[in-house]
């Protein structure tokens, strides 16, 4: 079997996490006071039991429950406990998040409010943008954070589902010492390690240092790697006005990816076993994904309302994209299926490699944030600029075609790596400015103005695109707690065309304008906080048009728009034992305004109309420190192709786990179990349609994970 002949070298310290922590908990110990509050900048207040501030959201400090937004924040511990190992596992627990590609082996494809984001722009590390076409390791968040509905405002160019922000572990005030391994079925292991301190004169300097390591051997035969992960992050609260912090990390994951089905003929076949994988072939090279990501951010307190903060930070990609893929099928008797496999199960096999893409994305950030007032009125003020820079280099790939294969994965074909042409290189700088004021109008009464300004310049077009993007909301208080706000916004996205030889414009960016409105309600009491929304959003959409099986025989231009409107609501209850979060979203989707009058007024691809989603905790009175958890997933079904004369059923699908934290001589030991999938329920989780074809991706199988997390 041919294998992957880059060289892989991962350090002992992180392919020996538990030693790693065992070694620094055996040192000496540092001094662990708390560094005096005039040494370091303030704490930041957070009003409400569960409402931290959104750093995506753009409005500094305010709770989350006082702004007029709709957003998800999972917490590091909250992804432990539901077996969280990647970003599209988080679909399972916010009924306006879904699949959108989510494939064994491949980075991550979201959903929001119907809408695919763009992993080139929908994507933030700790509000600065970075490219997602990678495979984002969660072990050093603590948080992500998922911001949905239009992002005019928080990012110049974007899909209008929403932002995804990944927010980075930093060190803290206590001392830490965890470790963790983790069994998944079929044999995957992973360990991590996680270790913060803090030294120096008043304890002005912190580093905490994350690790990971693992051996990939899901239940998807065909599809063993391995990932790993290091790193840092360091302060120096410089003065009681000053912070300075640093952060650097380094990831690998090497893994086959898992291509999808597809319609059969014209039939939406029963899914199989899952376990099937179609990239079984003996010359299968792995995806291959490594990244380096660091920042440098300073925070400068301007007086007692004002602070200054100057945010830069580089991520550098690099990927070998192979696979054995399945695309359309030839049939005995001539016919060509060009988006879905033969009725008797064959498709057309191509040797796909593209090694060696590099992308990179640098960014800088200043702004100014603080209060004043204009007589009786309030403004709470940021002002900022913003210039990024992102890059992407390919090499000549091979996309070459190799005879049948089918859906029993038991035909095999010689390999065929002849390169042939490159994807157009793409180089794209940005400047941005914006402008975000929360005016207090009355003690319970406030409007949100924002403005953002874009100028972009592009190595596919002559011209310098500019563009406003601005946002406003009104809010009223009418509670303790409460808000009910209306909102309205723009957004504008840039569409890739693919760099396939077909189209007469590859590699080239459409520019679609796109808004939404919003009127919602949210609030909190000691046991409830609920979240209510109605929203109607407009995207353009992109189209191709020609005959697109030969070369230069198609372009890709913007065909009318998906017109989303929509309810959701979400809902947390605490009472004594018990613990219930959940929500549903029910959307209307419908494109409009095409030039194939056929596909007006009916529902997009891959987009589920209602969505229900919920989870249930409770602590056993009977044995401290066990919990027992519950979830589910029902989802309506969704179409295939775009004139909906296709589709996949509903589903359902539950989980369960059980969380037990106990405590011995000052160890504190956590054991997780859980099984996923309990009913091993069988069906198609989500059909994609993309570069013009049919997928569909099959519910993963039950399985079952047990952990273990000691924190010294």
């Amino acid at each position: 079997m041919a294998r992957n002949t880059h060289p892989r070298f991962i350090s002992p310290l992180v392919l020996s996490p538990i030693a790693a922590a065992a070694w620094l908990a055996a040192a000496p110990a540092w001094a662990q006071a708390a560094p005096p509050a005039g040494n370091r900048l303030d704490a930041v207040t957070v009003s409400g039991r569960a409402s931290p501030p959104l750093s995506v959201g753009g409005w500094g400090d305010t709770p989350l429950g006082a702004t007029p937004l709709q957003a998800s924040v999972f917490t590091a511990e909250r992804m432990r406990d539901n077996g969280v190992q990647r970003l599209s596992d988080l679909v399972n627990f916010d009924p306006a998040v879904s699949d959108a590609y989510n494939a064994e082996g491949y980075w991550d494809f979201l959903t929001i409010r119907g809408y695919t984001l763009d992993n080139r722009f929908n994507y933030r590390r700790d509000g600065l943008p970075i490219n997602a076409e990678t495979s984002i390791a969660l072990d050093n968040k603590s948080r992500v954070e998922i911001l949905k509905g239009a992002s005019g405002l928080q990012a110049g160019t974007s899909a209008p589902g929403g932002l995804v922000n990944f927010v980075v572990k930093r060190p803290a005030d206590a001392p830490l010492r965890s470790v963790s391994v983790e069994w998944r079925q079929a044999g995957s292991v992973t360990g991590t390690f996680d270790i913060n301190q803090r030294f120096g004169a008043e304890q002005a300097f912190g580093v905490r240092i994350n690790g990971a390591a693992a051996h990939l051997d899901p239940p998807l035969r065909a599809s063993r790697g391995e990932r790993h992960l290091i790193a840092l992050a360091a302060d120096w609260r410089a003065s009681r006005d000053t912070l300075v912090e640093f952060e650097a990390e380094r990831s690998h994951r090497s893994q086959p990816s898992q291509p999808g089905f597809s319609l059969l003929g014209n039939t939406v076949p029963a899914a199989g076993d899952p376990r099937t994988s179609l990239n079984n072939q003996p010359w299968s090279l792995p995806v291959v994904m490594d990244g380096t990501t660091a920042s440098l951010r300073v925070q400068q307190r301007l007086g007692a309302d004002w602070r200054f903060t100057a945010h830069a930070a580089t991520q550098r990609l690099r990927t070998d994209d192979r696979v054995a893929f399945p695309f359309g099928c030839t049939d005995a008797d001539g016919t060509y299926y060009a988006d879905r496999y033969c009725p008797n199960g064959n498709f057309d096999l191509y040797d796909f490699r593209s090694d060696n893409e590099r992308r990179r994305t640098d960014a800088l950030d200043v702004s100014l944030q603080g209060k004043l007032r204009t007589g009786p009125i309030g403004h709470a003020l940021t002002a900022g600029a913003l210039r990024s820079r992102a890059t992407a280099r390919f090499e000549p790939g091979a996309f070459n075609f190799l005879g049948s294969g089918n859906v029993a994965a038991n035909v095999f074909a010689a390999p065929d790596p002849t390169p042939g042409s490159a994807s157009p290189d793409r180089d794209e700088r940005a400047t941005e400015l914006y402008l975000r004021d929360a005016v207090a109008l009355t003690a319970r009464t406030t409007a949100w103005l924002g403005l953002r300004h874009t100028r972009l310049a592009r190595s596919d077009a002559t011209d310098r695109p500019a563009f406003n993007t601005p946002f406003a909301a009104l809010g009223h208080a009418h509670a303790p707690g409460q808000l009910v706000y209306a909102s309205w916004g723009r957004g504008v996205e840039q569409i890739a065309v693919p760099g396939l030889e077909r189209y007469t414009n590859r590699g080239a960016s459409l520019s679609a304008k796109s808004r939404q409105f919003e009127l919602g309600l949210k609030g909190s009491t000691a046991r409830f906080e609920w979240n209510l929304a109605a929203f109607d959003i407009q995207r353009p959409v992109s189209a191709d048009f020609g005959d697109c099986a030969l070369a230069a025989s198609c372009s890709a231009q913007l065909d009318g728009t998906a017109h989303h409107r929509g309810v959701e609501a979400s809902g947390a209850w605490h009472d004594g034992a018990w613990t219930l979060r959940g929500g549903a979203q029910w959307l209307h989707a419908r494109r409009e305004g095409s030039a194939t009058e056929s596909i007006n007024g009916l529902q997009p691809a891959n987009v589920p109309a209602r969505t229900l989603k919920a989870q249930v905790a409770y602590d056993v009175a009977a044995l401290p420190g066990l919990t027992l958890q519950a979830g589910a997933v029902a989802e309506s079904g969704r179409q295939v192709l775009p004139d909906n004369s296709a589709a996949i059923g509903g589903h359902t699908v539950a989980d369960v786990a059980a969380r037990y934290d106990a405590r011995l001589a000052g160890v504190r030991s956590t054991w997780r179990i859980g099984i996923d999938n309990l009913f091993d329920k069988r069906g198609w989780r989500e059909s994609p349609y993309q570069f013009s074809h049919a997928y569909l991706f099959p519910i993963a199988p039950r399985t079952l994970r047990v952990s273990l997390q000691v924190d010294l």
